[in-house]
């Protein structure tokens, strides 16, 4: 005779429904309640011919009766389970699937130590399961979860899946699904999971994969994903994630690979992605559509960076930002905007970033692009007299990365002066000493400080031809000071 077990006096007592389950837990049998084409969803018109109590299910897997070479497992489809599955601090030595199950009331598995855990395409009014150990795999399939499912602490040595799992709440007072602090050895793997709240995953350690692709996180004016200190041993694939509210990465670690392409985020009015202070192998950002509130990538170091110029929002967090690689290859000119969205503020150290990005791919020009428009950009920040100085280095030599125009001012100041002087001759200051006059040479003498012909010191001009000589002298002084200081530069930066 069956030993008698708490909530269950007498196995006389089980409805046939609870029977099936009872008779064929010992032998790890399946008891599939369900009819075609059903919705679990409706398991409140489901008769007592497919009901079975929270409380036998309780007593089967604490002290059940076991058979001699048989593996115990409780394998129950499409029932209505009814009152609250209370297996707090439980240590169940059974598999458990209870899958297109409808629950009444919310199961309480906190700090429950379980072999495997299977609530595929179930419906359930929460769940209560922080600090849980699963030894194995803990599915939740295409659940239906209509309250906070609290996983917070727990420990699954495999991996957790959640493909097409739908999470909602009544109200927005913690998040949908709480994931902080959980340790998965394997996979987190829930592409097209729905989440209709915030999803909290901070301090969360996945030893493999993440996998969220076309899922869908909505919390519109909130974080619709926090995910902070997050700790990713394999790749995040977030391709086609549509996210109303901001997802948080601030502090993560992830090994792999995060994919965001095709990705829709959506915070207007404030941070749509934050993964600052992260270190990540690679991100990719390209394919979908604008981000709509800022980027936040302050701190983080970035081996390979995906940025494509179309998706970017109006505010660009780069201060501190470390990448090895930026890539799609861009011209300077589509790149260096995002440089100027970081709050108006000036940060020479993103500019420094971008200009090595290019030197590494062996695009100098775009380099020295990088170093002209840093120089532009500080300009802005100094007071009257260094913005003015800065106008003639910039407007004579291009702060030294346009040596060419040096060029161009000298032989367009020298065919000045020389067709000026050619025309008039000045007096020779001691007639008869005086060297032949040549407007050339008298012309380079007033303009370059050191060399001497022995032109100026023999002629001297009279009336606007004198204003015309002091003008070429100072414009000589100018041109040379700004040369000596834009090659001196550009020398200190090679």
């Amino acid at each position: 005779m069956a030993r008698q077990s708490p909530g269950v006096s007498d196995t006389s007592e089980l409805t046939p429904a609870e029977t099936r389950v009872w008779r064929a837990f010992p032998r790890g049998e399946s008891v599939d309640f369900r009819a075609e084409n059903e919705d679990p969803a409706l398991g409140d018109t489901w008769g007592a011919e497919r009901t079975v109590r929270a409380s036998v299910l309780r007593a089967l897997l604490l002290k059940a009766p076991l058979e001699e070479g048989e593996i115990a497992a409780l394998k129950l489809a499409g029932a209505r389970i009814i009152g609250v599955l209370d297996l707090k601090y439980a240590t169940i030595d059974a598999a458990v699937r209870l899958s297109h199950c409808h629950f009444d009331s919310v199961p309480d598995l906190y700090g429950a130590e379980l072999r495997q855990l299977n609530l595929s395409n179930s419906v359930l009014p929460g769940l209560t399961s922080a600090t849980l150990r699963v030894e194995g795999v803990l599915r939740m399939t295409d659940c239906r979860v209509r309250g906070p499912v609290r996983l917070g602490g727990a420990q699954i040595s495999g991996a957790l899946f959640m493909e097409r799992a739908e999470f909602t709440a009544a109200d927005d007072s913690e998040p949908v699904l709480q994931l902080n602090q959980a340790t998965i050895g394997d996979d987190l793997w829930a592409p097209e999971m729905r989440a209709h709240g915030q999803v909290r995953l901070t301090g969360a350690s996945v030893a493999g994969r993440i996998n969220i692709q076309d899922a869908e996180f909505d919390h519109p004016g909130g974080t619709a994903l926090d995910a902070q200190n997050l700790t990713v041993g394999g790749h995040v694939r977030a391709r086609c994630l549509r996210a109303q509210g901001r997802v948080e990465l601030r502090g993560s670690r992830i090994s792999g690979r995060l994919d965001l392409l095709h990705a829709h985020l959506s915070h207007p009015g404030d941070t749509a992605l934050r993964a600052s202070s992260c270190v990540i192998g690679e991100l990719w950002v390209s394919g979908g559509d604008r981000i709509k509130g800022a980027l936040n990538l302050r701190r983080s170091h970035i081996e390979i960076l995906t940025l494509e110029p179309e998706m970017l929002p109006d505010q660009v967090y780069l201060s501190n930002l470390r990448y090895t690689v930026l890539t799609p290859h861009e011209p300077a000119e589509r790149r260096l905007p995002m440089l100027e969205r970081d709050g108006g503020r000036y940060e020479p150290h993103s500019y420094e970033q971008l200009m090595a990005a290019y030197r590494h791919v062996g695009d100098d020009d775009a380099a020295r692009l990088v170093q002209l428009a840093k120089q532009r950009r500080r300009r802005t920040t100094l007071a009257w007299y260094g913005r003015l100085w800065g106008y003639v280095q910039d407007a004579t030599v291009g702060y030294g990365f346009r040596p060419l125009r040096a060029a161009v001012w000298l032989v367009s100041l020298m065919a000045l002066g020389s067709i000026a002087y050619g025309l008039h001759h000045p007096r020779p200051v001691k007639a008869g000493e005086a060297p032949d006059f040549n407007p050339v040479f008298y012309t380079l003498d007033l303009l370059l400080p050191v060399i001497d012909f022995g032109q100026e010191s023999a002629f001297a001009p009279q009336g606007w031809y004198q204003w015309l000589s002091y003008a070429l002298i100072i414009t000589g002084w100018i041109l040379a000071t700004a040369i000596v200081a834009g090659v001196t530069r550009t020398v200190s930066r090679q």
